[in-house]
C-alpha cells in the first residue's frame, strides 16, 4: 500500500522545507516538491497541511517495567504512550523483576516486545560485577548497549568495585551507558537529613542529598576510565553544569564520550519542588536554574548530544507518603517531544536543534540502521505535529500510572499523527492499528 504524507513543512538534518514524502509499504521511498497524477493514484493521503513532518523521536532511556513490575507499566502500555508523543523507537532499561543480566532474560523482554510493541524497540544488558562473560556474547546488531548503574540501583547491579568497574571498561564490546551518582556520598547526605527531619525530609532537600557533588563525583570516575581504556561512554541524565566539561567535544563521529539529558532537567529547576513536591523526584535530582541554563546551552552547542526521558512510571501510592519512601522517577514519554517544542516556542532551542537532539543523534550515536532521519531508503518512522493549544488533565494522560507532573500545563503543539514502519499507529487520539513495533538494529564499528 502507497501512502502520501501531503503538503508537510519537513524539518530534517537542519532544515525547514515544504515537500510531500511518499510511502512504500516499510519504507520512504521518495522526498519531492511535485506530485504527479500517477503518484495520487491509489495512494493514502495524509494531509499535513499546515503541519511540521520530522523523523520519529527515539528515546534511547525508558524503563517500561516488564517483567516484573507490571502494576507501574508495561511495554503495551509504555509504546502506546510513546506513539501518542511522536516517540517511533525506545531503548529500554534493565532494572526489572529479574534484571535483564543474562541474555536469555534479553530474549525474554525482546519477545514480548515482538508481541506487544506499537512502536521499535530495543532492549540493554545490565553490567553486574559478575556477568562480563554474558556481555561480551552479546549480540551488537540488536543490542543498544550495556547499562551500568555507578550509583544507586535495584537488585545486584550497583557496581561499585573499581576492579569490577576497570575490567568492564576495558572489556566491554559495546557502548557504556551509564547511571553515575556517587552512592557512599549519597548515604552520607541521606544521614545527615534523617538527623534533622525524621523520615518526612522536605522535598526539596533531594537534589542536596543526592547533591551536585555526587552525581560530579561518579561521572568524573567514569569519563576518566573510558579515557583510560578508549571505552565507547554514554552518560545518562546529565544534571549538573560541572559535568558538561567531561564530555567529548567536536563531531559527533569522532566523540567516544558523549552525553544525554532528560526533558525534565530541560523543563523544571528546584523551584518545582515546593509546588510538586515528589512528583518531581528523580534520581539524579532536577536541580537549579544554572544548572538547567547551562544544559540548554550545552544541547544548543552540540556538546549534549542527546534528549531523553528516562522515563519511570510509578504509582501514586509509591509516589506518596514521607521522603525516604517516596519513590523516584516518574512517567513522561507521551510529553517528551511537546515539551521541546514548548522550549522551542519560547525561544530556548530551535525546531531543528530539538529534531537533531531526538531524532537524528540517538540513531547517529547508536548506529542505527536506516532510522533516524526523513531518507529516501530509510523505515518510515515519522511524527506529524501542528500548532495547536491543549493542555495536560488527567483524561487525556494515557499512562496506566494515572499521573503526570505536567498536569494543569498548557501546550502549544500537539502531535497529530505517528507512523512506525510506514503504518499509522496513532491519530488525533486513536491506534488504528497495533503492534507494528520491529527490533532496532545497529552497524557497529567499534
Amino acid at each position: 500500500m502507497k501512502k502520501i504524507i501531503k503538503d508537510g513543512t519537513l524539518i530534517n538534518e537542519g532544515k525547514k522545507f515544504k515537500a510531500h514524502i511518499v510511502i512504500e509499504n516499510d519504507k520512504i521511498i521518495r522526498i519531492t516538491e511535485f506530485l504527479s497524477e500517477a503518484d495520487l493514484e491509489q495512494a493514502e493521503i495524509i494531509d499535513a497541511t499546515g503541519c511540521y513532518v520530522i523523523p520519529g523521536v527515539i528515546d534511547d532511556q525508558v524503563h517500561f517495567r516488564e517483567p516484573g513490575l507490571t502494576h507501574k507499566g508495561n511495554i503495551a502500555e509504555g509504546s502506546r504512550a510513546a506513539a501518542a508523543g511522536g516517540v517511533t523507537s525506545f531503548m529500554d532499561m534493565p532494572n526489572v523483576m529479574p534484571p535483564t543480566t543474562t541474555l536469555s532474560l534479553l530474549k525474554e523482554k525482546q519477545e514480548i516486545a515482538s508481541r506487544t510493541s506499537l512502536v521499535n524497540y530495543s532492549f540493554y544488558l545490565g553490567a553486574t560485577t559478575e556477568n562480563l562473560r554474558e556481555i561480551k556474547k552479546a549480540d551488537p546488531h540488536t543490542t543498544c548497549g550495556i547499562k551500568a548503574f555507578m550509583g544507586s540501583s535495584t537488585g545486584n547491579m550497583l557496581i561499585d568495585n573499581l576492579s569490577a568497574l576497570e575490567q568492564l571498561f576495558s572489556e566491554c564490546p559495546l557502548l557504556i551507558a551509564t547511571h553515575c551518582e556517587d552512592t557512599p556520598a549519597i548515604n552520607a547526605n541521606l544521614a545527615l537529613y534523617k538527623e534533622k527531619y525524621g523520615e518526612d525530609i522536605p522535598a526539596y532537600c533531594h537534589p542536596l542529598i543526592r547533591s551536585r557533588e555526587a552525581c560530579l563525583k561518579s561521572s568524573s570516575l567514569a569519563a576518566s576510565l573510558a579515557r583510560k581504556y578508549n571505552s565507547r561512554l554514554h552518560i545518562l541524565h546529565l544534571s549538573t553544569s560541572e559535568e558538561i566539561a567531561l564530555l567529548d567535544k567536536g563531531p559527533q563521529s569522532d566523540k567516544k564520550i558523549t552525553g544525554e539529558v532528560c526533558v525534565h532537567h530541560l523543563w523544571f529547576n528546584d523551584q518545582a519542588y515546593r509546588e510538586k513536591g515528589h512528583f518531581v523526584k528523580w534520581n539524579p535530582a532536577i536541580k537549579t536554574e544554572n544548572d538547567r541554563q547551562a544544559l540548554l546551552k550545552a544541547v544548543n552547542e552540540g556538546i549534549i548530544d542527546v534528549i531523553a526521558t528516562d522515563h519511570a512510571p510509578h504509582t501514586l501510592a509509591e509516589k506518596s507518603g514521607p521522603y525516604t519512601r517516596a519513590a523516584s522517577g516518574g512517567p513522561m514519554i507521551q510529553h517528551s517531544l511537546t515539551v521541546m517544542l514548548e522550549l522551542a516556542a519560547q525561544g530556548a532551542i530551535s525546531l531543528e536543534k530539538v529534531v537533531d537532539s531526538m531524532c537524528h543523534a540517538p540513531a547517529k550515536l547508536f548506529n542505527i540502521e536506516k532510522r533516524g532521519f526523513l531518507r529516501e531508503g530509510y523505515k518510515a518512522d515519522i511524527c506529524i505535529f501542528h500548532p495547536s493549544s491543549w493542555q495536560v488533565t488527567k483524561e487525556n494522560i494515557l499512562y496506566q500510572c494515572g499521573w503526570s507532573p505536567l498536569e494543569g500545563q498548557v501546550f502549544q503543539y500537539q502531535v497529530q499523527t505517528t507512523l512506525v514502519n510506514g503504518k499509522t499507529v496513532y491519530h488525533k487520539g486513536e491506534f488504528p492499528t497495533s503492534d507494528c513495533g520491529e527490533i532496532l538494529t545497529f552497524h557497529h564499528t567499534m
